[in-house]
Order: structure tokens, then sequence, then C-alpha cells
């Protein structure tokens, strides 16, 4: 079932078990100092044993929740493996995130310690209280925050200066149950305010041993190189971005940051990489863009390699002749658009939000084995994956092993498994909501074909997934909206897309000016995702219209449909 997956106990036990067997082996690069410096896996096990010594040392117990407010860099693995060895747990959190969420994350699970990374996102602590520690990873003392005054300061290097093998330390983490809580990480809760899933290590595990398979296709090897950009902080990377591919022997690669990507992509030329549609969608355009500039002859070439491409893709067989010119346009075209990945890229797995299957299929025709995936943090999160050997792009393909799935009479998708969440941190109500009788209740209705491949219809509840995987509560902005004077209703859409729009109805009296400017107030209060790019004004939601129910709660969906001309860019 696990394609030789070793059968851990715990992911502090396989970190260090890893770092004990691959020695020098590189593990982890970064770009510092203006050149890529990496730290092999033996180099790694000490740091973080010395890191658990010293946090034992200063306090942190287990079960003590620790934030970790930092960009991707070497530190975090190594910190997040030494809090877990002796059974701290950490929570990640978005860097995007503001004073205020910082203020209830912190404040929710009851936070004792942070490890914070810059000056900069040491301010975005100003709200927190009850902090007791702070460990700063560029080595600076954190300033005086207005609800943490002289919080204790631990350096990042004094912290890793113990060069003792990592046996003691690896020897206590052997001895963590699996159904141990792990990490929480936070999602968006349907009042607005993030809420902190509950992860055990059996579940990140069951996602790693469930994915395993679907690199054995490929021909995996032990010297695969993984280019990491999106934020640890999200279940996605800090599941299959970082334990998944540590343990699957992949180099981590530690991208400059999206705006970067392109050029660390033929810099690292990564044999893997996961991506979120938008970026896919961003790539694409991109392509078109550049190639509605060249010469008429390239462009014939270029729309001739998709064609034939697409052909293939759709189990068309292609005559003598095509097949000629197809050959033909494999070395000319689709090898050179490959290059823009680096070259080496065996598969893209998309995640985290809707792939349109027009974007996915260009990808296919020219090449590039790109497959679609589903799940959410509340499952570890990978649910389901489509096979290297038999991609439907427009499915997310086929439960991952160990997952049993179904589908209830609502259409509702059901999940269990070892990857099921142990609950929402603090919410026992809403815990015994999201999972009956062992299943969890996903939110989303889908279907399963006869082959076993899920399909995504539709989304239960409310919340948005932007195209580049951010989940948002729209409830939360729309009652930040109605709040202000000028408006008297707001309903908030952007599923699937690359930002957030607003459906606004004027309170009496004011004008679009007026919208304007608390529309531009509300967002500076926003996180940078959650934001509204543009509006448009519309007639009041009512009764009459059918877009209020009798209790007088907005039809949200019935309003986006009825006005979705005015939600499109040149609405």
């Amino acid at each position: 079932m696990d394609a030789g997956y070793p059968h851990w106990p715990n992911l502090a036990a396989m970190m260090f078990a890893l770092a004990r067997t691959r020695g020098a082996r590189p593990m982890l690069r970064s770009f510092q100092g203006g050149a890529w410096r990496g730290i092999a896996w033996d180099a790694f096990g000490r740091m973080a044993a010395s890191v658990a010594r010293h946090l034992r040392a200063a306090g942190i117990s287990a079960g003590d929740r620790v934030l970790i407010v930092s960009e991707n860099r070497p530190e975090y693995p190594i910190v997040e493996t030494a809090l877990l060895a002796i059974r701290a747990v950490p929570v990640p959190t978005y860097t995007t995130y503001t004073e205020h969420d910082h203020a209830h994350v912190a404040a929710d699970c009851g936070a004792r310690a942070v490890v914070v990374s810059t000056q900069a996102l040491a301010a975005k602590l100003a709200h927190c209280t009850g902090l007791e520690l702070a460990i700063t990873l560029d080595g600076f003392d954190m300033p005086n925050l207005p609800t943490l005054p002289s919080l204790p300061t631990l350096h990042w290097a004094d912290l890793v200066g113990d060069t003792r093998p990592c046996d003691d330390i690896a020897a206590e983490a052997d001895l963590i149950p699996a159904g141990a809580l792990a990490c929480i990480i936070y999602t968006s809760g349907t009042g607005g305010a993030p809420r902190g899933v509950m992860l055990p290590h059996r579940a990140v595990l069951a996602n790693c041993r469930g994915v395993m398979p679907l690199l054995a296709i490929l021909g995996w090897s032990d010297e695969e190189t993984y280019l990491s950009y999106l934020p640890l902080s999200h279940s996605y990377e800090h599941t299959a971005g970082q334990f998944f591919m540590l343990s699957a022997g992949a180099e981590v690669v530690y991208s400059r940051g999206v705006e970067h990507l392109a050029a660390d992509m033929l810099a690292i030329r990564p044999t893997m990489m996961t991506m979120v549609p938008r970026v896919l969608e961003v790539i694409r355009g991109r392509i078109e863009h550049q190639m509605a500039r060249q010469p008429g002859w390239r462009q014939a070439l270029f729309a001739r390699a998709l064609a034939l491409g697409l052909k293939r893709l759709d189990g068309q067989r292609l005559g003598p002749l095509e097949a000629l010119e197809d050959r033909v346009l494999e070395r000319l075209v689709r090898v050179k658009l490959r290059e823009r990945f680096g070259g080496r890229l065996r598969a893209a797995i998309s995640g985290g939000a809707r792939l349109e299957p027009e974007v996915g299929r260009f990808y296919l025709a020219m090449g590039l084995k790109l497959l679609q995936g589903y799940g959410q943090t509340e499952a570890g999160p990978v649910i389901s994956a489509n096979r290297p050997d038999d991609i439907r792009i427009d499915s997310v393909g086929q439960p991952l092993a160990g997952v049993d799935l179904r589908i209830a009479g609502d259409g509702e998708i059901l999940v269990r498994g070892e990857l099921v969440m142990d609950g929402y941190w603090g919410r026992p109500e809403e815990t015994a909501q999201a999972i009956r009788e062992g299943w969890l209740h996903t939110g989303d209705i889908g279907t399963l074909d006869a082959d076993g491949f899920l399909r995504i219809t539709d989304r239960k509840r409310d919340m948005i997934v932007l195209s580049g995987g951010e989940n948002i509560s729209p409830a939360r902005i729309e009652g930040m909206l109605v709040a202000e004077p000028p408006i008297a209703q707001a309903v908030v859409a952007g599923e699937g897309r690359s930002g957030l729009a607003a459906l606004v109805v004027p309170a009496d009296g004011f004008d679009e000016v007026a919208v304007a400017q608390a529309v531009s107030n509300v967002n500076k209060r926003l996180s940078v995702t959650e934001r509204i790019r543009r509006h448009a004004l519309v007639p009041a939601f009512t009764i009459d219209n059918g877009l209020m129910t009798v209790t007088q709660k907005v039809k949200r969906h019935r309003v986006i449909e009825t006005h979705r001309a005015a939600l499109r860019p040149d609405g």
C-alpha cells in the first residue's frame, strides 16, 4: 500500500532517523549573502538537538504552544523538529497576518513563546498577550511592544552552538506516540476568526504514506531537488513540501519568494514542485503574451505544438506525418517551454485551490506532467491526487491509499482515516459538527465516477479559496464593510480568482466616492490577501427580489450569480 514508505512512530523520530542515516547528504538550501548555501542532514540533526536542549532549559515543556512567525528558511524545520522532540506544539502563522490576527492566534491557543525571524515580523506581535519568551532567528533583541515589554529573548546563534550528537534527543523522540498532538495549523472559521486545526503526528504521516506511491510511479530517486515557495504556515506546504519531501529523500531549496520564482527555477532546476493554480495561470499568461510578440512563423509552430499535444491528450491517434511533426515540435517548442521550470521537472502537483481544466490541459499538452490534488487542513491536508500514469485533469484524482471517502446523500464529501484531525482547538462544538461517527464532513460537494475519480462541484460552506490557495472567510470582511456608514449591504466574492471583489449596496445619501473611501478604510485593516481589489455598486438585496431569506439573511450565492457581470474585471 505504501510503496515501502517506512513506518516512523512520529515526525520528530522520522527527522532524527533520517539525520543519522543520511549523514553528509544535502538537506536544505537557501539564498544567503548573495549565494545559495546548504545544510547537510547530519548538521541538521545536531542543530535540532541543540535547539531542543536549550528550549527545554529555557522552560519550554511538553504541551506548550509556540508560535512560528517566519518566512520559509532552513531554521524553520530545525526549530519545528526541536519543538516536536520535546513534545511542545508548533503553531505556524502567516507572515501576511495582521497584528490583530497574530494576537487572536496567540490568545486562542494560549501560546507561551514565539519564534520570530525578522524585526519587521516582530513588530506584528504588538497586540499579543501571554507570551513569556521569544526566539529571534536574525539575532535581534525583541522590541518593547505595547503588550509585551521586555520580553526575554534567545538568539538563534546561541541555540545551535551545542555540537554533541543528537542521540539523547532522538531517543526521547522515539517514545512519542503517533496519536500525540504534533501541531496546530490555523484556518479561517465560519465566523471569520482563524481557528486552530489540531493535527496529530499520525495525520501528517498518513499523508506522507499515501502520497509516496505517486512518486514511485515517477521513478523517484533519493537525489531529487524540491523548490519550496508556498508558505510553510499553509498546511499543504507544511506537510507535502516539508515533511514529505524530506522524508522522500529530496533536498529542499527555499525560493527567495514568488517575485523571484522564475529565476529560482532556472537556477535550482527542481525535479519536483507543489504549485497553486494562480502561479500556473500567471506563467501561462506570460508565455502567451510573449508568444504574441514573436514572428508569425514562431506563433504558428507554438500553436501547432499545442494542437498536436491536445490531440494526443484526448486519446486521438496521430497519423504518420503528424507523428513526425510532433517529434520535431517537441524539440523546437515544448522542451523550451519546460526549460522555464528548469528543464528537470518530473512533475508538478497543483493544489490549494481549483485548477481550471483549460490551464491543466495547456501544460499537459506541452509535456509537463501536472497532477491536481484535493484536500483541506482538517485532513492533514491531502485527501486525493491524480496518479502520474492516469491523469484526469478535470478531476482531483483518486483518494490516497488509506483514505476512506464517500459522498453523503446531500452530495457532501466525507473522509475517514488516520489523516483526519483531532479537532479544532478549544472548540468542542465545532469539532463535533465536523467529525461525526469518525467521518470528517468536508463542507465540499462532489461526485465520484465509476473509476473512483473525485470531482468537486460546489462548496457547501461559504469559504472562499483564491487561486493562490488562500482561504478567506467572507463573513468577517462583509461585517467590516457594512459597519462603514456609507455601506448598507455587502457580499464578497472571489472563489478561484486571484483576489476579492465586493458587491456593495450604498446606504441612503451616499455616493460612489463615499463607498470607495469606506472600502479603502476597511482594506487598511485587512491582510494583503483579504483586501477588496475592486467593488461594484448594486441595487439592494431584498426578500422581494429573491436575494434575502424571510429571516433577513442575504443569499450569498444567489447575489453572486445575479450580479456575476458586475464581478468581472471590466464589469
